[in-house]
């Protein structure tokens, strides 16, 4: 009998090459629609500003320290963090609005419509990542242990986005429509701010403190801070995900990937059905 199943390598490359459409296809929309870009960029420098300056004066950096330095590392971690927002809600305005049908109507190879928005979102979190290291630098933050350690941090911070943004299209196709997930939004923010981007987790409770402390947002917030050099790296008797900051986000990355990236195709899938 006959296999007609293409090779592997030909549906990989028809998967890489359909989805780069479709990012590109991303990158044409907020063209049209300039505001939700320009609302993007904005948000992290609205952030430096509100957290620097207003939170900066009342709160005290572990071991001493300029907390705008202490609180860069935890920003960056805010805004990777909402990638899950970003491609929820675009997912589910696409299939609420019949857009998930006509792309299943064409024939495309089924993982492109999520490489798709996962790549558009990649790249709008560069541009974010860009406009917050520029805010932080005039706010006075800079990383201080070299070119490769602040490389790898940034490394960091694109793998975990990328793997958010599987979650996010998970999410995004199991909600019923644009509407709810729009009505979602809020409920992701306590997350990021249950963790150490903003304040140190040793005053918190201990139930409280072991969520925070087993938080991704957490992980990545203390990878950076320890490959930049900032105040604030965790040290002593903390839990393994502070102990190993680097080591744990990229078990998260991995664990997420492995996860939604299943999920969202089976979702993907059934949504049609």
């Amino acid at each position: 009998m006959t296999d007609l199943a293409p090779p592997l390598g030909h549906r990989l490359r028809w998967t890489f090459i359909d989805g780069l459409t479709l990012v590109g296809r991303e990158l044409g929309r907020l063209r049209q629609d300039p505001g939700e870009l320009v609302a993007a960029l904005v948000f992290p420098a609205v952030m430096v500003v509100l957290f620097g300056y207003v939170f900066g004066s009342a709160i005290q950096v572990p071991d001493g320290g300029d907390y705008r330095e202490y609180l860069m590392p935890g920003l960056f971690a805010m805004v990777t963090f909402s990638a899950v927002m970003g491609v929820m809600t675009r997912m589910a305005a696409d299939a609420s609005r019949g857009v998930m049908d006509r792309f299943r109507s064409m024939p495309m190879a089924r993982l492109a419509v999520p490489f798709g928005q996962t790549g558009a979102d990649l790249l709008t979190g560069l541009l974010m990542l860009a406009i917050m290291v520029s805010a932080g630098l005039l706010v006075g933050w800079q990383p201080h242990r070299g070119l490769i350690p602040t490389v790898q941090a940034f490394l960091l911070m694109i793998v975990l986005r990328y793997a958010l943004g599987w979650v996010g299209v998970y999410v995004g196709l199991a909600v019923k429509n644009d509407q709810v997930a729009d009505a979602m939004v809020p409920l992701f923010l306590p997350f990021t701010m249950l963790s150490n981007a903003f304040v140190p987790t040793g005053g918190m409770p201990g139930w409280l403190r072991f969520l925070a402390d087993w938080n991704p947002v957490s992980a990545l917030t203390a990878a950076s801070r320890e490959l930049f050099g900032n105040p604030g790296a965790p040290s002593g008797d903390v839990a393994w995900p502070l102990a190993h900051p680097v080591a744990a986000v990229l078990l998260w990355s991995a664990a997420l990937l492995v996860v939604f990236v299943p999920l969202s195709l089976r979702a993907y899938t059934r949504r049609g059905r």
